[in-house]
């Protein structure tokens, strides 16, 4: 099993040359309390873009303080293709669900999408605390599933805007379960080697027959995804789970 993952603040990596480092706040209690670690147990610690130190627990201090030695900074790669799912807004604390299950899967970015279907609106601060809340479940799942690079979750936007995404995407596809509308199995769609690939995932009504008229013009097909249909919450994770798959990320 790989060394549990803490975040160290982004600019001390850039700095550090080896020896000791401090962990505390939060991530340190989190270390020290929750998982115990000991003088002797190895610990990576990242920025979560990518850049990582694997060290080795030197001594515990208190219970939100560990002091960690270490050598080397080291970069992970981005992987390629780099995968976006553009997600509607669910009911409730479902959009966290999609946001916690598509970072254990792999997604590399998420982007909370306004569609006109959806009975949730983000406005005012009632937004910023949602956003807030999607970016912070990123966070710590990518902690849980000791990834390197965390999703970037972006600020909500308009069906203007994911336009916009879906034309400079290397592969736009708009999940859609209606085969009489078109769609075609991703399963069988031809995945570019690299570069970005960009999935829309409706609202729970669907996407309108304008959003996907305008997504259509923007350069994205309709695909789906088998016999059977998914909420809103779980089709980003299966279809980004199909992807890795086929794309060699998993292999």
């Amino acid at each position: 099993m790989t060394a549990p993952v803490f975040i160290l603040d982004p600019l001390v990596i850039p700095d550090f040359s080896g020896g000791e480092v401090v962990l505390d706040g939060s991530e340190g209690r989190h270390a020290v309390s929750v998982k115990r670690l000991r003088p002797g147990e190895d610990i990576m610690l990242t920025d979560g873009r990518g850049r990582y130190l694997d060290g080795v627990v030197k001594t515990v201090e208190g219970k939100d303080r560990l002091i960690v030695l270490g050598s080397t900074v080291y970069e992970e790669p981005q992987e390629q293709p780099r995968i976006t799912v553009v997600q509607a807004l669910p009911k409730g604390d479902r959009g966290e669900l999609a946001v916690e299950t598509m970072t254990e899967t792999g997604v590399d970015a998420v982007v909370p999408w306004a569609a006109s279907r959806c009975i949730t609106q983000w406005k005012g601060e009632r937004g910023l605390k949602a956003l807030a809340k999607w970016r912070a479940t990123a966070r710590e799942a990518g902690k849980q599933s000791r990834r390197l690079r965390f999703p970037e979750v972006a600020d909500a936007a308009t069906s203007k805007q994911v336009a916009a995404l879906l034309a400079k995407a290397d592969f736009a596809a708009v999940l859609h379960e209606d085969r009489d509308y078109g769609s075609e199995p991703l399963a069988t769609a031809e995945l570019p080697a690299e570069g970005e690939i960009v999935l829309v995932v409706g609202p729970e009504g669907g996407v309108s027959p304008e959003e996907l008229a305008l997504f259509e013009e923007a350069g994205a097909k309709a695909y789906r995804l088998g016999r059977s249909v998914l909420r809103t919450s779980t089709a980003g994770t299966a279809a980004t789970a199909l992807l890795m798959g086929r794309t060699g990320r998993w292999s």
